[in-house]
């Protein structure tokens, strides 16, 4: 046998490896995704979201679509999935490549932002308001998401659990509060509240 021949017999099996191993990573990125939305799954998320809250203008976000169970029930799945979807895509725009957003599951998404100028409130207020917009696909659907959030410089000492407890406290009293409220005072409101929502058992 040649020279040549036991070169190509010899690099027959490297290339085979290659192509297994480019398409175990790609069954990898993939499995970290959520097939609905692209978003990072909640454990893909939790990852990238604790390298960023090393940043101390870090800011943790906590997205809950209202209303959605009353989606699904009056305009069916598909537009749902759909809402979803765009709240998804709409959250990534906003926060950008230097953030990260997962689906934490059901309507609820979380995310991780740094926000070096200041001015976290006034984005997350011009977010709400996009959220809202109806969807392209599914007119008809009119809802709105509500937003917690809290800064990683107020509470330096807490890990991500303990951040996304906080957040959930604010989401939900933003949920409760008056719309007007709501829209007007996030930085006070959706900052502070530190409460256990009723109803709501924290977990260690």
């Amino acid at each position: 046998m040649s020279l040549l021949a036991l070169t190509a017999a010899a690099a027959l099996p490297a290339t085979a490896w290659g192509v297994h191993a480019g398409w175990m990573v790609r069954r990898l990125r993939a499995a970290r995704r959520d097939p609905l939305t692209g978003l990072w799954t909640r454990d893909a998320f939790t990852r990238q979201a604790r390298r960023l809250l090393r940043n101390r203008h870090a800011v943790v976000v906590l997205a809950d679509v209202d209303r959605f169970k009353q989606v699904n029930d009056t305009h069916g799945h598909a537009a749902g999935d759909a809402l979803l979807a765009v709240t998804a895509a709409r959250l990534a725009h906003a926060v950008g490549r230097s953030g990260v957003v997962g689906r934490l599951g059901g309507d609820e998404f979380a995310a991780v932002l740094v926000d070096r100028g200041g001015t976290a409130a006034d984005q997350l207020a011009i977010l709400g308001r996009i959220l809202a917009r109806p969807v392209d696909t599914a007119p008809d659907v009119h809802t709105s998401v509500s937003l917690g959030w809290v800064r990683r410089a107020d509470h330096p000492d807490e890990d991500l659990s303990a951040l996304l407890r906080r957040a959930d406290e604010a989401m939900y009293a933003a949920k409760r509060a008056p719309v007007p409220v709501h829209r007007a005072a996030l930085d006070r409101l959706l900052a502070s509240v530190t409460g256990r929502r009723p109803g709501r058992r924290r977990t260690a």
